[in-house]
């Protein structure tokens, strides 16, 4: 497994938001977290990367227990993609994605070659290079997502996190992004809301409530009519695609 969190507690003061967690994600695979809002998404992501620190329990990259890694060392080997932020900077978008190369680099390191060929791979992945020397304030939503995932890439990880990677954007630029993060086979986990974009995307899905897994397993496995009503409210009807054969959910109003 690339990445395992075995039984994972975290609070804040006298609240629990992740509750005995325990998933496993296989090398090259893209897991959907998915939950109501307060269920404990992003706050698991940042346990993972060491953002925030584990109450009790064990989080494992390959054989590596994450608390014993180096902060150098873990920024190396995972890229966290927060949801999308602003800066008035005028900075273009080269600028951004010479970012990622932080953790490879001392305070007092000259750049050198391979941090230009990993700033240049990064951005060609994007399909971003031709507007490497534009302002990033200039850029849409959609564009600004992927130069933030162009600079997770220049790190060089091989595990990517991602937070509502989608959120406030068009669905032509949700689809975009997600084919995107699907394309790289990188070992990664993405925090959504649209289950329908989750099923088309990943090869695995885990569902919190309230801060614990209540459904791992393939999206045909989790997403089930019951799973749906007992975790999000809502009624819905869930058939297999005509168009990917995966599950496509229909919610039910009334």
């Amino acid at each position: 497994m690339s990445i395992m969190v075995d039984k994972v507690t975290y609070a804040a003061g006298d609240t629990l938001i992740v509750n005995g967690v325990s998933m496993a994600i296989e090398k090259g695979k893209v897991l959907g977290l998915l939950g109501p809002n307060g269920s404990g998404k992003s706050s698991l992501l940042r346990l993972i990367c060491r953002l925030r620190q584990v109450r009790s329990g064990v989080i494992t990259l390959g054989d590596d227990d994450v608390s014993k890694l180096s902060r150098a060392t873990l920024a190396r080997r995972i890229a966290f993609v927060e949801q999308q932020s602003a800066t008035d900077m005028q900075i273009t978008v080269r600028d951004v994605v010479r970012l990622g190369r932080t953790p490879h680099r001392g305070p007092l390191s000259a750049w050198t070659s391979d941090d230009d060929e990993a700033v240049a791979t990064a951005l060609a992945r994007v399909d971003m290079t031709e507007r490497a020397g534009q302002l990033w304030h200039t850029l849409s939503g959609g564009e600004r997502q992927r130069v933030h995932i162009a600079r997770a890439l220049a790190q060089t990880p091989s595990e990517l996190l991602l937070d509502e990677p989608t959120n406030h954007l068009d669905i032509q630029h949700q689809l975009e992004i997600l084919a995107l993060v699907s394309r790289l086979g990188l070992t990664s986990i993405v925090a959504l809301h649209d289950l329908n974009l989750a099923a088309m995307f990943c090869d695995q899905l885990a569902v919190l409530q309230k801060g614990a897994v209540v459904a791992t397993g393939s999206p045909a496995e989790v997403l089930t009519e019951d799973i749906i009503a007992g975790v999000f409210g809502v009624r819905a009807h869930v058939e297999k695609s005509a168009v990917h054969g995966r599950p496509h959910v229909q919610y039910l109003i009334g």
